[in-house]
């Protein structure tokens, strides 16, 4: 596997970097003549365009030239590899994940799951994981991982995991936690085990509704405990430190308003989620009284050096599933079946949906006047805008504004793509 990995990553560097020949240095550009790409997942096909990718040169915020990528008949989900030369899509028509070679900008074969998936992870390695929550494996009770070989095809291992809903691995593939429905454990996976002898899956109690983790570059897991807003009957939300070694274990819990996703930025970790309605509607914690929304989000700064909770903001309700860190300190926080305010019935004509953006410099939070379900979000270093999946749409953010970005390429700050865009993935790192 090491020397796998190890091919790929001198494959990107061949395929993406100066050569020198007779007429001097030149780029080896990809199909699409792009250097800046981003790939837009289209769930639903139109009229005029197919459900799969749709490249996107992310320089102009303008659609290649280039025809879009195959990428089955209902496509939901994708997980793009580390080294980004990888593309894994999970089309729910056929409970398929279609492999993309990114740098031919082609579809390189499917790969048949045993049920539908909604967690996806590609590895440097080679391999791929998918939780699917009813794979059937005799003797075990419904649920697994499944090991997807992305380069040979097909399935290469299925590992018992009762009702897995979602996978998460560490920056080189040795560790894959593996989180359950209505389960107060966390399952580690060790891929490189199998077959060997060694015992592949370790469960590991002591949480409280985990659902899911963020590594940090150490390689500490920070397990999420969605706890109330997930049915515990505990006072609140929590992150644990899981400890590894001979005999795993669960840390000291970090009380935190909601746990349902992550980020690790510095030392910082910030966790979002959503508060019981008892904590919305009491004081002093309710702070939604300038809204419309019957129930607000929230967002906790955990400094990781003292695991203590050091901030908090109010953000949108929903659950939040999506989180991004823009290149200059904007983090975007995304959820899914929020309180959405329209116009009719709210104050002053307010709108909000399922996004917020908060200011680390400056802990202010912008709400924007915009509706939908947020299901991508997508940042660079070399410019300052987010790509958000939104209700359907592709916006365009201008991180300096925490507005959409009017030109005269996007005058509405939204990229012009018929069909249902239901994620975003930068290709290349820029």
């Amino acid at each position: 596997m090491k020397k796998t990995a190890l091919l790929s990553a001198a494959l990107i560097v061949a395929a993406f970097t100066l050569i020198s020949c007779n007429s001097g240095p030149h780029i080896v550009l990809p199909p699409s003549k792009l250097t800046t790409r981003v790939f837009a997942l289209q769930s639903v096909s139109s009229p005029t365009s197919a459900a799969g990718l749709i490249i996107i040169d992310a320089s102009k915020d303008t659609l290649a030239r280039a025809s879009g990528i195959s990428a089955g008949t209902a496509p939901t989900l994708m997980a793009i590899s580390p080294e980004r030369s990888t593309l894994l899509v999970f089309d729910s028509a056929t409970n398929s994940v279609q492999v993309v070679n990114t740098k031919t900008e082609s579809l390189t074969g499917s790969i048949q799951l045993a049920g539908p998936t909604k967690s996806l992870v590609a590895l440097t390695t080679g391999f791929g994981y998918a939780a699917v929550p009813t794979a059937v494996l005799n003797g075990f009770p419904p649920g697994a991982v499944e090991v997807m070989n992305t380069t040979a095809g097909g399935i290469a291992a299925t590992i018992s995991v009762p009702n897995a809903q979602t996978v998460v691995g560490n920056a080189n593939g040795t560790q894959l936690l593996v989180f359950s429905s209505d389960s107060d454990a966390v399952t580690i996976v060790s891929p490189f085990s199998l077959n060997t002898g060694n015992p592949v899956t370790t469960t590991v109690p002591g949480f409280d509704r985990p659902v899911t983790a963020v590594f940090g570059t150490d390689g500490t897991a920070y397990v999420l405990n969605c706890g109330p807003e997930c049915g515990s009957a505990s006072a609140s939300a929590s992150v644990q430190v899981l400890n590894f070694g001979t005999t795993p274990s669960a840390g000291p819990a970090v009380a935190v308003d909601g746990a349902t996703i992550g980020l690790v930025s510095g030392s910082n970790l910030y966790v979002a989620g959503t508060p019981t309605a008892s904590v919305n509607n009491s004081a002093p914690n309710n702070q939604c009284t300038q809204t419309a929304a019957p129930t607000c989000g929230r967002l906790d700064i955990i400094d990781l050096g003292s695991m203590t909770v050091t901030g908090s903001a109010v953000i949108t309700d929903g659950y939040h599933d999506r989180i991004d860190m823009s290149g200059n300190g904007q983090l975007f926080i995304g959820s899914h079946t929020c309180s959405g305010v329209g116009n009719v019935n709210a104050p002053q004509g307010e709108v909000r949906g399922c996004l917020s953006i908060f200011n680390t410099a400056t802990a202010a939070v912008t709400i924007p006047p915009d509706s939908g379900d947020v299901t991508g979000l997508q940042g660079f270093t070399g410019r300052n805008v987010e790509y958000v999946a939104e209700g359907g749409n592709l916006r365009v953010y201008d991180t300096t504004k925490n507005k959409l970005l009017l030109n005269s390429t996007i005058t509405t700050g939204t990229i012009g793509i018929t069909g249902n865009i239901v994620d975003v993935k930068a290709v290349d790192f820029f």
